[in-house]
Parts: structure tokens; C-alpha cells; sequence
């Protein structure tokens, strides 16, 4: 199992930015370029909780499709998902996978 010290460690020195939050407070938040995912301690090392999403203030919005367009939604407050936000998500995504990923 991957030690979950180690893979903060290589997270941190990848650019993510770490934190924690009193809401949610077995998790992890990793933030980078706007993005954040929460990740939590499971049976192979870190493991993302939920989906990243788009950060706003302290809670993460969520993809949804709202009137016909792509939005991030956090309770009433929502961002437009421009191309622009969706490839910097995709990125984080993926980066933020290949770091876990590690051995």
C-alpha cells in the first residue's frame, strides 16, 4: 500500500496546493489552478472522493448540465463551465491520478 504521507509529499511537490477543512474533516483538499478534489485515506494509499470540481470559496462546484449548458454548481452560486475551465479540470484530473498513481 502506498504510505499516504508520501503521496501528499510528492502531491505537494507537484504543485498542489493542500488543505484541510473543518467540514469534512477525515479528507484532504487538493487544490491547483482553481481546481480541488478531496481525497481521503482508503486501502491503497489516497484515493479521490467524488469528482474535482471547480473551487468556489470553500466548497467545490460540480459539473451539471443547467438550461442546456454546462455549469459548476455549488448550492445557488454557479460558474459558467467555459472550455477553457473544463480542459484546466480535465488536467487536474489527470495529473492529480498519475501522482497517486505512483509507487
Amino acid at each position: 500500500m502506498p504510505d499516504p504521507a508520501e503521496q501528499l509529499q510528492r502531491l505537494y511537490l507537484a504543485g498542489f496546493d493542500l488543505q484541510t477543512f473543518e467540514r469534512f474533516p477525515k479528507c484532504i483538499g487538493v487544490v491547483r489552478d482553481n481546481c480541488i478534489a478531496m481525497v481521503i485515506t482508503g486501502v491503497d494509499g489516497l484515493q479521490i472522493l467524488g469528482t474535482p470540481g471547480w473551487r468556489m470559496g470553500d466548497v467545490i462546484g460540480v459539473l451539471v448540465q443547467k438550461e442546456g449548458r454546462q455549469v459548476f454548481q455549488a448550492k445557488d452560486e454557479s460558474t459558467e463551465a467555459t472550455p477553457e475551465r473544463l480542459e484546466t479540470v480535465r488536467r487536474f484530473r489527470e495529473d492529480l491520478q498519475q501522482q497517486l498513481s505512483i509507487r
